[in-house]
């Protein structure tokens, strides 16, 4: 399945999309693509539904029907950093022995399609395409062997970063990545049974039209399942968070002088069989 979240900002409306690539509302059978909606036993009554018994939603997604992000209530938005070794070349540092783990405010969570705004005085606000892994069943001390079967789905996520901000304001992380808008998530959650082979999907990213980013989940350092058990460690994993998983080399940081985002630019980036989101960068 391919579960989504449509309508103007703060007013989004679950539903999935057809096998046309059209929009079916899911209200009447949840209220949120959120929390325990995610568990597998929803998925289950969801995937059991007939799509064209359920009401069509009027418009084209992505043309003239706005997607909310994928995941509505995210309580936490956990990101990994330099998880493919080419990437992490491209940035001078070294490839790391254990995931690199820092936060993605929720506040910045976006829809795939909404602009992002550069924030007041930036001069270093970079892209980054990314697989993003959405939690169904939580947990603690997840075991690697089982860490897939706690995934509700796959998603794009562009890690929109500051750099500045990030590593040159002292501190952690934190800083540059959670500016509002810097989180854009989806055009839809891809349940596992359709999201293909998550060791093994193509990333892209084009700005005005140029590739930036190729990659491949293939090249990641710490996997799909690694990262989940990892994390799980150290915190409690629950229905609705949000884990991105590093970028593919091809960021503006890492060019050659490097390039970063002035205002006017138009994003466009996609994960292989997930979707595509296109932004507007503006000035705030």
């Amino acid at each position: 399945m391919k579960l989504l979240r449509h309508g103007p900002k703060g007013q989004e409306k679950p539903g999935l999309l057809d096998a046309a690539g059209r929009v079916r509302d899911l209200s009447a059978h949840v209220t949120d693509i959120a929390g325990a909606a995610l568990l597998p036993d929803s998925l289950a009554r969801l995937r059991a539904l007939d799509p064209d018994s359920l009401p069509l939603v009027p418009g084209m997604p992505q043309q003239d029907l706005r997607l909310g992000p994928c995941v509505g209530g995210v309580g936490k938005f956990i990101a990994i950093g330099l998880n493919y070794a080419d990437h992490a070349a491209e940035t001078g540092a070294k490839i790391p022995s254990e995931p690199v783990v820092f936060n993605k405010w929720t506040s910045c969570i976006s829809g795939p399609d909404d602009d992002v705004i550069l924030p007041r005085g930036s001069v270093k606000t970079d892209w980054e395409v990314e697989l993003g892994i959405v939690i169904g069943t939580g947990g603690t001390y997840i075991d690697e062997a089982e860490a897939l079967s706690h995934v509700a789905g796959y998603c794009v996520v562009n890690d929109v970063s500051e750099r500045e901000w990030q590593a040159e304001r002292g501190g952690t992380w934190d800083k540059g990545k959670g500016f509002d808008t810097f989180g854009p998530i989806g055009p839809w959650l891809v349940t596992p049974d359709e999201a293909g082979d998550i060791g093994n999907l193509g990333l892209w990213l084009d700005l005005d039209g140029q590739r930036r980013q190729t990659g491949s989940t293939a090249t990641m350092i710490f996997g799909v399942a690694h990262i989940i058990a990892y994390l799980s460690q150290f915190l409690s994993l629950q229905p609705g968070d949000v884990i991105t998983t590093g970028t593919p080399p091809g960021v503006g940081l890492g060019q050659k002088p490097p390039v970063f985002l002035r205002g006017g630019e138009v994003m466009r980036l996609g994960v292989e069989g997930l979707g595509v989101q296109t932004q507007r960068v503006v000035k705030s």
